[in-house]
């Protein structure tokens, strides 16, 4: 069988504009006081110029929603702890939808405007450089998910008794004001407000749930530092299991009741996962784990922080890539969108070395049966051709590419620098950035170090070439 990619939501570059909103009076460049200036309104990405801004560094989200899941209606709350890195005379949050009702900037009333799906608000006074800050969102609406017909739906989906949200790359703007972008890494409060009844489950560590007039009130917090993408609800019905690692790492797993056989093996399997992954990656980065099944069938999984969404029923395999993903993408994360590589690439040489080690086919086996395949092979163009791993293109990133030639990527470099210094580097790779956020150069001057070896031409050779290597 063909290899097949089984893994996180897509998204390439599609513009969206704002939903329905309430416009403030717009603000005048001349209003900026001296030596105060506007954040910019995207934090460099070639791949998405429209996401993340700058000007200020998010340090927590405290999101307050209120959600009903019959009219799919949400009214809700977004305090945002930042520090500005600029003298800032006004900055941008990315919201791409629902309406927006009130802006405060330190408490006292600013001034908002829409523009696509930029929030440009306006403070009281200029934000000075280094000075921490406050921002208050009231907003409301009917969230809507992200569609594109290569990749399907994502960002906040409603179900049957719910809803849950997916968001990579760029979605987690369709339900909460943010700095958009994985380089900017913040902490989590979640207060999500259900009729009596519903379940919440998210990132992180459960803060505990409250009933009051039908209503029921669940808390969770994430409190090591994550990228926007990777912020996540299960809103819904659900049968939970816990546990614990090896290494003592708190398991929460939940099922919809419709996949209620599912509920064992996830649990276990995640268990299975993550004791081996900490041999061979390091000490897991988060304070839990677990995984959660929704009731409805999509055509992706995500690696949601600390706890990953099943969009169908996983096998060993799957569950292996996404928690590698906690190591890779989620505790690591790139800086650019381009190196997606060092997330899937990562996470799919992850199963080969599972595979390898649990009675399957070594990994060089499965590189060997890969480039092997002759010209007539349906996905020979996709694999040697078609794009650059090391930057596949922004409507690419989630291609056979990134996921299978960045496998082979690091077999080869595994062949050329030897088992020790490979699984040295995995281990220094994930240690040395841990919570931080990464690019491709940085990983192959880390490997040059570790293995004292110049390794310019094979990286070349398997990342930036349109052509199958021959040499390396």
């Amino acid at each position: 069988m063909p290899p097949r990619i089984r893994t996180s939501s897509r998204l390439g570059t599609a513009a969206l504009t704002a939903g329905a909103c309430l416009l403030a009076t717009a603000v005048p460049a001349s209003a900026a006081p001296h030596g105060f200036t506007p954040g910019a309104p995207g934090a460099g990405d070639s791949y998405f110029p429209a996401e993340g801004n700058g000007g200020y560094d998010v340090g927590h989200y405290d999101l307050t929603l209120d959600y009903d899941p019959a009219g799919n209606a949400l009214k809700a709350t977004a305090r945002i702890k930042a520090r500005a890195t600029q003298n800032l005379s006004r900055f941008d949050l990315d919201l791409k939808q629902l309406t927006v009702k009130s802006v405060l900037v330190n408490g006292k009333k600013a001034r908002f405007t829409r523009s696509g799906q930029e929030l440009v608000v306006k403070p009281a006074k200029g934000l000075r450089k280094g000075r921490h800050f406050d921002v208050t969102v009231v907003y409301a609406g009917t969230p809507k998910p992200i569609e594109r017909p290569d990749i399907g739906k994502f960002g906040w989906i409603k179900t049957p008794d719910g809803a849950y949200v997916v968001s990579e790359p760029d979605g987690a703007s369709t339900w909460f004001p943010s700095n958009d972008h994985p380089q900017d890494k913040a902490t989590y409060t979640y207060r999500v407000t259900v009729p009596k009844g519903t379940q919440v489950l998210s990132n992180g560590e459960p803060g505990g749930e409250s009933t009051r007039g039908g209503k029921s009130t669940f808390v969770w917090n994430e409190r090591t530092p994550m990228a926007s993408y990777l912020a996540m609800l299960a809103i819904g019905k659900f049968q939970v299991k816990k546990g614990r690692t090896a290494s003592g790492v708190p398991v929460i797993t939940a099922v919809a009741p419709n996949r209620a056989s599912e509920l064992k093996p996830i649990h276990e399997g995640t268990i299975k996962a993550i004791d081996w992954e900490e041999k061979v990656f390091g000490k897991y980065p988060f304070q839990s784990t677990g995984g959660i099944r929704v009731g409805v069938d999509v055509e992706f999984s995500l690696e949601t922080q600390s706890r990953p969404i099943y969009g169908f029923q996983p096998d060993q395999d799957v569950i292996v890539h996404e928690l590698a993903h906690q190591w890779f993408g989620d505790s690591v994360s790139v800086k650019r969108w381009k190196d997606i590589w060092l997330n899937e690439g990562f996470a799919t040489y992850a199963e080969w070395l599972y595979q390898e080690q649990h009675g399957g086919p070594t990994a060089k086996q499965t590189f060997d049966n890969l480039y092997k395949q002759p010209e007539s092979w349906k996905y020979y163009k996709e694999l040697w051709t078609a794009r650059k791993t090391g930057d596949p293109g922004a409507n690419q990133m989630f291609t056979l590419t990134p996921y299978y030639r960045g496998g082979m990527t690091l077999q080869a470099l595994r062949e050329r620098i030897g088992d020790k210094a490979f699984f040295a580097l995995l281990k220094a790779w994930t240690k040395a950035n841990r919570n931080g956020n990464v690019t491709t150069a940085q990983f192959v001057a880390l490997a040059e170090r570790i293995s004292h070896k110049q390794l310019d031409g094979l990286f070349n050779a398997w990342l930036y070439t349109q052509t199958k290597p021959t040499t390396w």
